[in-house]
């Protein structure tokens, strides 16, 4: 897994010439591994542990032309979950989201479920993609920085092949 110093690397060089990333190669379930604050290169070891420990998930999945995304955290049976569509702009490219709904679940039974608004156009959220790779015994990573500038890094759950 790349490092924070080697994604700061591989951002400077994104920004000038893209990532190249399209939507086949981000879908899969991608559990959260480390995040680092909006400036600096040390990661916030506790977020991350917290995170990690409450299984948070990046789910992405093509549906006709666009994605379809499911951001959640599970504390044992119980899952807070977030769904909603993304689509891929510009040349970076940004995957630009939004929630519609919000759901409780214990197992596959709704406890609570919710429609959520419209973000306004112009603050909808956003991972502006960094790259995609693999580590030397073939895990697939992702790293994206968001909208509010954390960078994350993520790697593909191991039930996705």
């Amino acid at each position: 897994m790349p490092d924070g110093a080697a994604l700061l690397a591989l951002e400077r060089q994104v920004r000038r010439s893209g990532s190249g990333l399209a939507g086949d190669q981000l879908a899969g379930v991608w559990r959260l591994q480390q995040v680092w604050p909006r400036s600096g290169s040390r990661p916030t070891g506790f977020a991350a542990a917290l995170l990690r420990g409450l299984a948070a998930t990046l789910e992405i999945r093509p549906a006709a032309d666009r994605l379809a995304l499911v951001n959640s955290v599970r504390l044992g049976p119980l899952e807070l979950r977030f769904e909603g569509e993304g689509v891929l702009e510009g040349r970076r490219p940004l995957l630009v989201f939004g929630f519609e709904r919000c759901r409780l679940r214990a197992g596959e039974r709704d406890l609570f479920s919710r429609s959520l608004p419209a973000p306004d156009p112009r603050r909808r959220p956003f991972f502006a993609l960094i790259g995609s790779g693999s580590t030397p015994v073939g895990s697939a990573w992702l790293a994206a920085r968001g909208r509010g500038g954390g960078l994350a890094l993520w790697c593909r759950d191991a039930s996705e092949g």
